[in-house]
């Protein structure tokens, strides 16, 4: 499978629920579900089966949404190991009106492929056919050995 048939593309209102009521700006926590499931749907595609959430990288709010925006989600697997794999998740808001789009965040999640007694389960290789998904493997495998690192287990 390669990344881009892993590809999950969402779209979502922001409703004065989403939001902190006051000055009309979403919740990042609601931010972070709308990213892991996203995400989470790519990487079930390519786990062909459950997965579960086993990290996600910093998120950096970089200007915040407002009720009533509309908010594009894309992820895509980037990076498959044994197990495990990495999925990236760009976000974007964009005005219904002029079609444009504001970058918002992204970020980065690991997940593990399971099987039906929660146990990680092997997945199948990423195929790389495009220049820009090999540049995306290279620099998610670089990622990976920070993660690891970081965890204080080796890659």
């Amino acid at each position: 499978m390669t990344p881009d048939e892993t590809r999950c593309v969402m779209t979502q209102i922001v409703m004065p629920m989403h939001t902190n009521g006051v000055a009309g700006v979403m919740f990042g926590g609601v931010m972070m579900q709308w990213i892991d499931v996203c995400a989470g749907v790519a990487a079930m595609r390519h786990a062909s089966g459950a997965v579960l959430t086993a990290s996600i990288d910093r998120l950096d709010f970089m200007s915040p949404v407002q009720v009533g925006e509309i908010v594009v989600l894309q992820a895509q697997v980037n990076y498959g190991s044994r197990t495990s794999m990495e999925v990236g998740c760009r976000v974007e808001t964009e005005d219904m009106r002029t079609r444009t789009r504001r970058y918002v965040t992204k970020a980065y999640l690991t997940f593990v492929a399971v099987d039906d007694h929660g146990k990680p389960r092997p997945i199948p290789k990423l195929d790389l056919p495009t220049e820009d998904d090999r540049r995306r493997h290279a620099e998610a495998e670089q990622r990976r050995a920070l993660r690891l690192r970081a965890a204080g287990r080796t890659s």
